[in-house]
């Protein structure tokens, strides 16, 4: 799991041009909500300076004791007063509710863009970007890395300009009022830069670790729920518990983190602006009492520097908005700018009807530098020929089936599909035609009809319901309550390990495949359903070209043809009686099996 931490340890600066740049783009489609979003800013930032100006007029000139003015006048201009304050502040009321509504709507529409985007990246990745990346981090990415970009739209990147615009506008007003008061008011400004980068300081690093721990938490979270059944069948409840303990503590202290952080600057921004105030009173009530200023003037003039401190608060907290949103963004566009290994030909082939001959020409290939799973591995299956690939785990069986379909890339040799490479074929093409079914099966939560045909309009009910007669699995489907429209449950919770057999036949098949793979796909199904199944694979591979790739070699004694791998390499070749005959590794592996199998039915 540390890996993965170091992993999203990726932006540190505060903000990256490049980076801004390319999330701006993402308001160009809504860049007339945008617009009309900075015109409503603009208006409620000069409304914003409005009341303590009106409220100045109404102490100077109507409640300030005078002969000068009657005193209906006085009357009369007060309710004026009230009048346009009402006006100003309904203004500024319906101007910040659709800058709100608008810049919340922009946000959700480029949320929906970011995940459609990186959704679309992630099924266009090869397979080994996901072995390693764990779901969990993945996760992370669609949901609380884009909820951190809404967040910098919404109340980041426009409404700034509503905190520098009132801003500026004050501190022009605070001088044109009196000057040497605003200078009391600026005094405090370099503590408050201190505490404003302490603030930013400690506020980056709670959100670094928060990004890093809750990332950590998901990954744990995701493998747990998964494999809920082995740790409960081990008895692991309370070491995991332990380990969460753990992950979860550590993002309860890095959100405490940051709770101090904000705990401590608000208020001291508070302090500060109280402090500015009690001089302003001090400085400003002797120059009331010497008529050098008004009585109003001094009450607008603490009005304005109480909304002085506001703005500066909200843009150390919008620094921060921005600061995570950067980290944010770069792992997203880490995604987005991956490009996939496994990629389609300039020009592809076209695979040609009837049944396929698949070679393997001196094929070798690893995972990992210096740890070669494949060494030169050469084999031909004729067209229609059904061939059985065995040996111990590790072998590489399954290195093969991967390779076919393309899910990795040959590093030598070349893999040839009637005498054109894969590489040459599109991939949509090529895994139409390869019918791959695995031991570990898996079903998505719907109904058992969309697990077969997987939402393919080109798949009628009436070929659905021929294939699932044909591989013996209409026979517990026409049993559940809503038969084909049942649904699975997550992964096929609701299934047996035979009926999620049967059904991931069904979808292979449904395709009408030039050539099937089978990966252990019958070592989990019990002896009535893998009778079933032998039954319809029987049939159905006739004509077919057919890998099988086995541990219980009972399964394979119908093939044409045995290719035995030993790590990593064809050792023997044959059908089931001429490798018996040779007494090498196929003969062991049978023996083994074969005393087992005594050993078993002795112990019943």
């Amino acid at each position: 799991m540390t890996e993965y931490i170091q992993a999203d340890e990726l932006q540190e600066k505060p903000y990256d041009r490049r980076l801004m740049g390319r999330l701006l783009r993402y308001l160009k489609p809504y860049k007339k909500y945008v617009g009309a979003s900075m015109v409503l800013l603009a208006i409620e930032s000069l409304l914003e300076l409005a009341p303590p100006f009106i409220t100045k007029l109404a102490i100077d000139r109507y409640l300030a004791p005078t002969g000068d003015v009657a005193l209906d006048l006085r009357y009369v201009g007060l309710f004026k007063v009230v009048v346009v304050l009402s006006v100003v502040l309904l203004a500024g009321f319906v101007s910040s509710y659709a800058h709100g509504l608008m810049m919340s709507v922009v946000g959700q529409r480029v949320m929906f863009d970011m995940r459609m985007q990186i959704f679309k990246r992630l099924q266009r990745l090869d397979v080994s970007f996901f072995d390693r990346n764990p779901v969990g981090r993945l996760m992370t990415r669609l949901t609380n890395d884009v909820e951190t970009l809404n967040e910098m739209f919404t109340a980041g990147v426009v409404a700034i300009f509503l905190d520098i615009f009132t801003l500026v506008g004050i501190v022009v007003v605070l001088v044109w009022l009196n000057w040497q008061l605003a200078l009391i008011t600026f005094t405090v400004l370099p503590v408050l830069y201190i505490c404003a980068h302490l603030f930013r300081t400690k506020a980056r690093e709670s959100y670094r670790n928060v990004r890093v721990r809750l990332a950590a938490l998901n990954t744990f979270l995701q493998e747990n729920v998964t494999g809920m059944a082995v740790v409960q069948v081990f008895n692991r409840e309370t070491p995991q518990f332990s380990r969460f303990a753990r992950l979860n503590r550590n993002l309860y202290d890095a959100h405490i983190q940051g709770v101090v952080a904000h705990a401590t600057f608000y208020p001291a921004v508070e302090l500060l602006s109280s402090v500015a105030i009690a001089l302003i009173i001090a400085f400003g009530g002797l120059d009331v009492i010497g008529g050098a200023m008004t009585f109003g003037s001094l009450v607008a003039f603490i009005q304005y520097a109480q909304r002085f401190y506001r703005p500066i608060s909200d843009l150390s907290e919008k620094y921060n908005i921005l600061q995570s949103a950067m980290a944010s963004s770069e792992r997203i566009f880490g995604i987005l700018d991956r490009e996939p290994k496994i990629v389609d030909p300039a020009q592809p082939a076209t695979i040609p009807d009837g049944p396929s001959e698949v070679v393997f020409d001196h094929v070798s290939f690893s995972y990992h530098k210096d740890a070669e799973v494949l060494h030169d591995v050469s084999f031909r299956v004729r067209p229609g020929e059904k061939l059985a690939i065995v040996g111990y785990t590790g072998a590489g069986k399954t290195t093969i089936i991967s390779l076919l379909s393309r899910f990795y890339d040959v590093e030598q040799g070349q893999i040839l599909i009637d005498g054109v490479d894969v590489r040459n074929y599109k991939l949509t093409d090529l895994r139409r035609h390869i019918a791959t079914v695995l031991q570990d099966v898996f079903l998505f939560s719907g109904s058992v009809a969309h697990n077969i045909h997987l939402g393919d309009p080109s798949i009628s009910d009436e070929r659905m319901r021929e294939v699932a007669r044909y591989i013996n699995a209409e026979r517990f489907i026409e049993r559940l309550p809503k038969k084909y429209d049942e649904g699975v449950g997550e992964r096929g919770s609701s299934l047996s390990v035979g009926e999620r057999q049967l059904l991931s036949f069904a979808r292979a098949l449904v395709y009408d495949p030039k050539i099937l793979v089978l990966d252990e796909a019958t070592s989990s199904v019990d002896t009535e359903t893998e009778f079933l199944v032998q039954d319809a694979l029987r049939k159905f591979m006739a004509g077919r070209t057919s890998i099988v790739i086995a541990h219980r070699l009972s399964t394979i004694r119908y093939v044409d043809r045995i290719l035995v791998l030993h790590k990593g390499r064809v050792v023997e070749e044959g059908t089931h009686a001429e490798l018996l005959a040779k007494g090498g590794h196929y003969a062991k592996l049978y023996e083994l099996q074969f005393k087992d199998q005594e050993t078993q039915e002795m112990v019943d």
